[in-house]
């Protein structure tokens, strides 16, 4: 940015947000895949002159892929469900309490990540883990409405 800042007589600041503004329009259109039509309709509106607004379609057009590529490999990856195997264990009594009921389910999850499998053990009482499901069903439940459904149509 130093070395611009000479040529074209202008601040560090403004080179170094033209940059990150042409690096975000290249990512979001290569993450989205918007057509040629959609690339122009979203540069006129900046107000670019018509060669300014070839050589960035032309620019885009050019290295796409490429950017779509290194973005899938610049993405984190996240382990995958492969399997559960659950336990309930039920303590009745121990040497100080005679009748006691103390239930516990522990669960052994299986993972896949980058083809290597790991295994989490988590346990907890029962009225957690059916919390647990209510509040998983009502996000599912709130997924299923018109608002989220919208939100999401519009991150792909």
């Amino acid at each position: 940015c130093a070395s611009f800042k000479g040529k074209l007589n202008i601040g560090v600041d403004t080179i170094q947000h033209g940059v990150e503004g042409l690096v975000y329009l290249l990512t979001e259109s290569s993450k989205l895949m918007i057509s040629e039509v959609d690339f122009q309709d979203s540069i006129h509106v900046l107000g670019f002159s018509d060669e300014l607004n070839k050589s960035l379609l032309q620019l885009y057009l050019d290295n796409r892929k490429e950017i779509r590529s290194i973005l899938g490999e610049l993405a984190p990856r996240l382990p995958s469900y492969h399997s559960l195997e659950w336990r309930l264990d039920v303590q009745l009594a121990s040497r100080s309490l005679r009748q006691q009921i103390k239930p516990a389910v522990t669960m052994k999850l299986h993972l896949n990540q980058n083809e290597d499998q790991t295994a989490q053990v988590l346990q907890t009482d029962p009225a957690t883990l059916l919390h647990l499901i209510q509040q998983l069903e009502q996000a599912l439940g709130e997924m299923k409405m018109n608002h989220c459904r919208r939100i999401v149509r519009n991150m792909k």
